[in-house]
């Protein structure tokens, strides 16, 4: 017997986004978190453009937007020249400040809504899979106890118990330098919050919103300080004096944190039933601010592929495709992180290169491409072996307008059910008929192009993954023979 059919270990954001989507398709979800309550404290503060798009493809982001602070750009190593987010193709073209708190406060909620467990003060000591199964050894308030499910994931941070329980390596560097970080009362605000970067060191300065700020301190002479070596008030107050010139009066510290820059990437996403997902999977220095949100991205991706398989209609490559989109990605983060960091000298050579490095930030061009990495807007994954190529196929399908026999509708909010959609533009009856025999897991939309003049004129049909990317598209005279090769492919046996 099951006691459940997935059991996400880790009730941080990237678990409860997992729950979310894995409760939305009706699987029994488990969320298993050894913490008795969430940490008020907030590592990340920003969610970006990407992961907006997909709270907004499940119809939960007015409640994040409610709660935070859209900011139009972003930023490449503390540069002087930020990053653009307001010209990138997307609704949401802007990192939303909303601390991490409140962010898993919202995903909690909403998980629980949709029915899924989440247990805390539950520590998972081992993992391992049999056949049909995983097993979990627990330890909860009543003592260890035993747990099967279908399936298990990772969610569980850089020491993650279930990437070393089901022995996956985690190739990578170790920490080699320092920075640190803290959240204080200021009785001199500063004028600009902002961030700079001189041959003292740099600074990175961020209101809360609620009178406190945020210090985050590149310190030369502190950088090979041990990461477990406390933080104090007085080091704080040092390292932002000297390079700055003031430390703003900090006082009433409500958190002190040092962070390194270990840098290691899973070497599989995927063990048998078991996944690795967010920081079990990647970590690096948090630059950019991009772990938390691929995290969520990393959940996205794999929660309709996990609920395909337990519901029985997953083609037998689909959880495999896991790993084989979502680990470029991660190789991807921890390259951008790695340069970001070299970016952080401040010897007079390196501070030349940040000279060019913000001048060149200045391009229109290049300031666009750095945006659209660091947003996720532009990730793309690769199609399908041997099916039929589109340019569109495996990029984010854009959010355009249409006129549905629904109604109005913007093309993401028809997919807050979590099931593939596939738009007619053509009106094309046979088209229809070709794709029947997979209701049960497609949506089929007449649809038409409410302003016409766009990138979808020239698309005859579009079928969009339950994540919002496209799995399918035809130019004019659509074959059926190739969308019905696509839906066997994505959407397993008719």
């Amino acid at each position: 017997m099951m006691d459940t059919d997935v059991v996400v270990v880790g009730g941080g954001p990237v678990g409860l986004m997992l729950a979310c989507e894995l409760a939305l398709a009706r699987v029994r979800v488990r969320v298993l978190e050894q913490r008795t309550a969430r940490m008020e404290q907030s590592r990340a503060l920003t969610l970006h453009p990407r992961s907006i798009e997909i709270l907004d493809q499940r119809g939960i982001a007015g409640r994040f937007l409610e709660r935070g602070i859209p900011i139009p750009t972003g930023h490449f190593a503390m540069l002087d020249t930020r990053l653009d987010f307001s010209r990138l193709d997307t609704a949401h073209p802007y990192t939303l400040f909303l601390p991490q708190a409140r962010s898993e406060e919202l995903l909690e909620a909403r998980a629980r809504e949709l029915g899924a467990e989440i247990l805390r003060g539950h520590a998972v000591v081992e993992v391992t899979e049999r056949e049909g199964s995983v097993a979990l050894r627990v330890q909860g308030p009543e003592g260890l106890r035993d747990e099967r499910a279908r399936y298990v994931v990772g969610c569980d941070g850089a020491v993650s118990v279930v990437r070393r329980s089901i022995g996956i390596a985690f190739p990578g560097s170790e920490t080699t330098l320092t920075a640190f970080l803290g959240d204080v009362e200021v009785t001199e605000p500063p004028a600009r919050p902002g961030s700079r970067v001189g041959p003292h060191g740099g600074v990175m300065v961020v209101p809360l919103g609620d009178g406190g700020y945020r210090f985050v301190v590149f310190d030369p002479q502190r950088m090979h300080a041990d990461r477990s070596e406390p933080v104090t008030l007085d080091e704080l107050r040092s390292s932002v004096q000297r390079i700055l010139g003031t430390d703003f009066g900090m006082r009433d510290p409500r958190w002190l944190s040092r962070f390194g820059n270990a840098t290691r990437l899973a070497e599989r996403y995927r063990a048998g039933r078991v996944f690795l997902a967010g920081d079990a999977a990647h970590i690096h220095f948090p630059a950019g601010g991009q772990g938390l949100n691929v995290g969520l991205q990393d959940a996205m991706n794999l929660g309709w592929k996990l609920a395909a398989a337990v519901k029985g209609w997953a083609p037998p490559h689909l959880l495999d495709s896991y790993h084989d989109e979502r680990h470029p990605v991660g190789r991807a983060l921890v390259r951008n992180t790695e340069a970001q960091i070299r970016l952080m000298d401040v010897s007079e050579p390196g501070l030349a290169l940040r000279e060019m490095m913000s001048d060149l930030l200045g391009i229109e061009a290049v300031n666009r491409r750095l945006a659209g990495q660091i947003s996720a807007i532009d990730v793309a994954y690769p199609p399908a072996e041997g099916a039929t190529a589109h340019a569109w196929v495996g990029k984010r399908a854009p959010d355009r307008a249409l006129e549905t026999m629904r109604g109005a509708a913007r093309l993401h909010e028809l997919l807050h059910a979590g099931r593939y959609v596939l738009l007619d533009f053509a009106d094309d009856e046979e088209l229809q008929a070709a794709s029947e025999a997979w209701s049960d897991r497609v949506d089929v939309l007449q649809a038409k192009v409410a302003a016409p003049q766009t990138d979808l004129s020239a698309i005859d049909a579009l079928l969009v993954r339950p994540d919002g990317h496209i799995a399918w598209a035809s130019g004019r005279a659509t074959r059926l023979d190739d969308l019905r090769a696509a839906l066997a492919h994505w959407c397993g046996p008719a």
